[in-house]
């Protein structure tokens, strides 16, 4: 489905004034708030990416002259939700269950356990942080994440019983994972239950406890794990490896949180899915026109300057821009041409100027 246009969305003219543009973007804002009677959460979310592009000079720009390729398909989400309503940022997470992706809400929602303590019998999680360049965002890569944590047993596998020995019924708590107390209070005795102290709410205890854990059923344990970035991942993004965090006795490993930090680069930088930079021209080139090699993500493009080029012209390099995840397609590179005015010539350059400006003015082009 087509994305709407921007000015109609808000309302406004193509000519709009950044005022008249605020002015509307208000008024829908207040009238479509999601937490508003009759207010709708996509209507406030397209409202307010609309915005976030129109209120900027240089995204408008790029938005009049080349649309919604112009300013990639995120570039509107830097800008959040000046209502507090969390619809902005641009973190992503990525759940990587046996590092492939998967299913990323799988741990905020679940049954419930016949007992609060048994549901809590889960390894920690962990977070940690890899930092790529900006060329292995762009087309993914693979990172080796070093990590010191408490793994699976490998003598009792997490079990905590020796080998050749069985989990028994908890004595203290009869199997119930939990013991009641009575507590004297001015309204009378009232009963309380916490979890067992002895089994720590499993019901179970060893026969006999492992020899290697000494019953913990974990060990601390250097590990490397290889690490799968698709291409297209943002600086800030976050991938969710579902239990590679710690391990624990008789239950899941908790999940690994990787932070990807994203190095500057020295000549391009990215919103959403377009590539930005800039290249100079002299003054010459750009009014006789001429043709240049542009660096872009994939190598030199040649790009042709027409002439007569204005300083601050922006030009589109379709497919050169970031990859769409889990999508074949990729955003544009947009090139901003700065046109370089000499600041040292000769007295036979001055002269040869003066000329060119003396004509114009006779015509009354110039003042």
């Amino acid at each position: 489905m087509a994305k709407r246009d921007y000015y109609e969305i808000l309302g406004v003219a193509k000519d709009a004034s950044a005022d008249e543009i605020k002015k509307a973007f208000r008024r829908l804002a207040v009238q479509y708030h999601p937490d508003k009677e009759g207010g709708s959460e996509e209507k406030f979310k397209e409202i307010n990416e609309a915005y976030e592009i129109l209120k900027e000079p240089s995204k408008r720009q790029r938005y009049d002259q080349f649309g919604h390729a112009g300013v990639g398909s995120s570039a509107a989400s830097d800008g959040g939700n000046p209502f507090g309503g969390g619809f902005g940022g641009q973190n992503i997470n990525f759940d990587f269950g046996d590092l492939g992706l998967g299913d990323i809400f799988g741990s905020f929602f679940g049954g419930g356990s016949r007992s609060q303590s048994q549901q809590s019998r889960r390894g920690r999680d962990v977070e940690t942080r890899v930092e790529i360049s900006f060329e292995q965002a762009i087309f993914g890569s693979e990172q080796t994440v070093s990590l010191n944590l408490d793994d699976t047993c490998e003598h009792c596998k997490g079990t905590t019983v020796e080998p050749g020995h069985e989990l028994k019924t908890c004595d203290t708590c009869k199997g119930s994972g939990q013991v009641v107390r009575v507590a004297q209070t001015i309204f009378g005795n009232i009963q309380q239950a916490s979890v067992c102290p002895t089994c720590h709410g499993t019901g179970k205890v060893p026969e006999k406890v492992c020899s290697v854990c000494r019953g913990k059923g974990t060990q601390r344990r250097a590990s490397n794990l290889t690490l799968k970035i698709p291409a297209g991942v943002d600086d800030g993004s976050v991938i969710r490896l579902r239990e590679h965090g710690e391990a624990v006795a008789n239950g899941p490993k908790g999940d690994l949180y990787v932070n990807i930090r994203v190095k500057a680069h020295k000549k391009f930088t990215r919103e959403g899915d377009i590539v930005l930079s800039e290249e100079h021209v002299s003054m010459v080139d750009a009014a006789l026109g001429v043709e240049i090699d542009v660096d872009t993500v994939d190598g030199p493009v040649r790009m042709k300057i027409p002439a007569g080029t204005q300083s601050g012209t922006d030009f589109k390099l379709s497919g050169h821009g970031v990859p769409h995840l889990n999508r074949d397609t990729r955003g544009a590179h947009i090139v901003t041409v700065i046109v370089d005015t000499p600041t040292k010539l000769t007295k036979k350059q001055k002269e040869l100027l003066e000329s060119f400006y003396v004509e114009p003015k006779k015509r009354g082009l110039w003042s």
